[in-house]
């Protein structure tokens, strides 16, 4: 298995023996591509999925800091809390693999805490929008999330 995410057409797809078996619409940083800490984009390069989290937890629960807050995300909630950088449902947190360009110093993706994860409805999929991270509809990422084990190799080209 093996995870392709191009940002000039802001889609993932996924290979298994270098066959596509899922590709999907996502939402790369609306900052564009790059790596540096801080600076609200989409790190580019090899990566690996360093961990899954969330496992069987129900579709739309609100993560912060790879945490459930016990919050289930609806237009209410969303209404209270405007501006607010949603990750639901599931995250694949990613970690660099080459060291000074994604890995370690100030472009270490891992310790940007950079995910794949989900996303309300209203995130619109197929434009830049994040302010870093891989955002995917909320049924996508569990599709997703149950087909890769950690370690997967993650490219992101752009």
């Amino acid at each position: 298995m093996r995870i392709e995410i191009d940002i000039p057409s802001q889609t993932l797809t996924l290979f298994d023996d270098g066959k596509e078996i899922r590709r999907y619409l996502v939402s790369t940083a609306r900052n564009g591509p790059g790596e540096k800490n801080g600076s609200l984009r989409t790190p580019r390069g090899r990566h690996v999925i360093r961990a899954k989290i969330g496992a069987g937890m129900p579709e739309n629960t609100v993560f912060v800091r790879r945490r459930p807050t016990g919050e289930t995300w609806s237009p209410e909630l969303h209404a209270r809390n405007p501006g607010r950088d949603w990750m639901l449902t599931r995250l694949l947190w990613l970690s660099g693999c080459e060291p000074g360009f994604n890995r370690l110093g100030d472009v270490d993706t891992m310790r940007r805490y950079i995910y794949i994860h989900g996303s309300p409805p209203t995130a619109e999929m197929g434009k830049p929008g994040s302010i870093g991270c891989i955002r995917m509809r909320n049924s996508d990422i569990v599709d997703l999330f149950e087909l890769v084990p950690p370690g997967t190799a993650v490219n992101i080209r752009g």
